[in-house]
């Protein structure tokens, strides 16, 4: 894979069930994505004392899905980037942060027909985090 977002993205659509590359692994839960490179609540790795901070928190309501990082933002430590992702590895929406953003909060549309499984949550010095989207 030419770099790393196409990497994150066949992970992840590795762990859904999705097929990548000639690779198909069914199972729709985080357990299956690379450790030491994303982690999540059931797999922080080295990070296990940030799992609070850094996990997305996901909220449903219809079409729309909301995530939060709890985690403060300053110049030199801060939540870069939300997304979240289908089945299939496809992103389908993605917001940045910068350093004095007063918090790290998305709301996303989800488009009509598609189901979206992955929230990710990308922190400066700790690395991907990744949480299930609630069906």
């Amino acid at each position: 894979m030419s770099n790393r977002r196409d990497f994150l993205k066949a992970s992840l659509a590795v762990a859904a069930g999705a097929s990548v590359g000639g690779i198909s692994i069914a199972s729709a839960d985080t357990s299956s994505l690379p450790k030491g490179v994303i982690y999540t609540k059931e797999n922080p790795g080295k990070w296990a004392k940030k799992v609070k901070s850094h996990l997305p928190v996901v909220t449903v309501d219809g079409g729309r899905v909301t995530v939060e990082t709890k985690h403060g933002m300053s110049e030199k430590h801060f939540i870069v980037r939300h997304t979240i992702v289908a089945a299939d590895g496809e992103v389908l929406g993605e917001k940045t942060f910068w350093p004095s953003d007063e918090e790290a909060k998305s709301v996303f549309e989800l488009p009509a027909g598609k189901k979206a499984l992955y929230a990710t949550s990308f922190c400066n010095k700790h690395d991907m985090w990744v949480a299930t989207i609630p069906a």
